[in-house]
């Protein structure tokens, strides 16, 4: 097997624990927790196309639904595994900032917290962000083009939920909110 792909297997084996761990806690939510939850297709939908992706993931590191790996494609491999590593351990910290406020599902809880510190003091929406570039990430290391096509749907999906949660936290935390999101950027550090 490609030695590449054994470290993006081993990869996604080791980040899968870690974000089990680091947000076990806000998966336990219950109704009772819930102050708002919007009814969007924005709920279900970018869940199912990460495991989509995730899926395009682990078939392209068994080099199904990949191009032929060829030694010019080496050094756009490399980098590639190296934006997936970094950005999938920075995703991890990112869900374990959020700790008891991570929820799947848009929501605002009853003791709902706004995140400023870790990763969000600088970009509101690290997950997402994370999200798209371990994506490409994973597009290059293996030369997926399975996985190509789940990252030019993830763009604008994970674009306007990422709308829909900075609305629904500027309705519940107000000023709060209104400072942090002066001082942050929308995906991208001081921008937006």
């Amino acid at each position: 097997m490609d030695p590449v792909n054994i470290i993006v297997l081993i990869n996604i084996i080791a980040t899968f624990g870690a974000n089990i761990t680091g947000a076990k806690s806000g998966l336990k939510s219950t109704v009772a927790e819930i102050k708002e939850k919007p009814k969007t297709f924005l709920q279900k939908f970018p869940p199912v196309v990460s495991t989509l992706s995730l899926i395009a993931l682990i078939l392209a590191a068994f080099q199904i639904g990949t191009l032929e790996y060829i030694e010019e494609y080496n050094i756009i491999r490399y980098i590639g595994l190296a934006l997936y590593l970094i950005f999938s351990w920075f995703q991890v910290w990112s869900f374990k900032t959020l700790g008891d406020n991570y929820s799947q599902d848009i929501m605002i809880k009853k003791k709902h917290e706004l995140i400023t510190k870790g990763p969000f003091k600088v970009i509101r929406h690290p997950q997402y962000f994370c999200q798209i570039l371990v994506d490409i990430g994973g597009v290059m290391a293996t030369l997926s083009y399975i996985l190509s096509g789940f990252v030019l749907i993830e763009i604008p999906i994970y674009i306007m939920r990422a709308l829909v949660e900075d609305k629904l936290l500027a309705r519940h935390f107000g000023d709060q909110f209104e400072q942090y999101k002066k001082k942050s950027g929308f995906f991208f550090p001081f921008i937006g």
